[in-house]
């Protein structure tokens, strides 16, 4: 996305960080929803689906930490820097209602 679009819709620099969050928030409620349905199939055939779309939302889950991580946007093990991360992204959301 260009700059002229990122100040358009208000995001700035920040629409990596966006998006990213958006999809880790996304892929945790993924995994969660696979989980419980895995806990009721009745069918095998059915759970290894299950088991094979939990597997890869793992994955994509894995990926995306370390990406998140490496980009310096996510910090699992350190929670003060993480709460400075996510008090900017919600001032940045705050800034973007005004």
């Amino acid at each position: 996305m260009n700059d002229f679009i990122k100040k358009i819709v208000g995001m700035g620099g920040m629409t990596d960080q966006v998006i990213a969050t958006d999809f880790l928030i996304s892929t945790k409620a993924e995994i969660r929803n696979i989980a419980f349905a895995l806990t009721e199939a009745s069918s095998p055939k059915i759970k290894d689906t299950l088991r094979e779309q939990l597997k890869n939302a793992v994955d994509t889950h894995e990926k995306l930490t370390s990406y998140m991580i490496n980009k310096g946007i996510y910090h699992p093990s350190d929670i003060k820097e993480q709460l400075k991360t996510d008090l900017t992204i919600t001032r940045t959301a705050l800034t973007l209602t005004d």
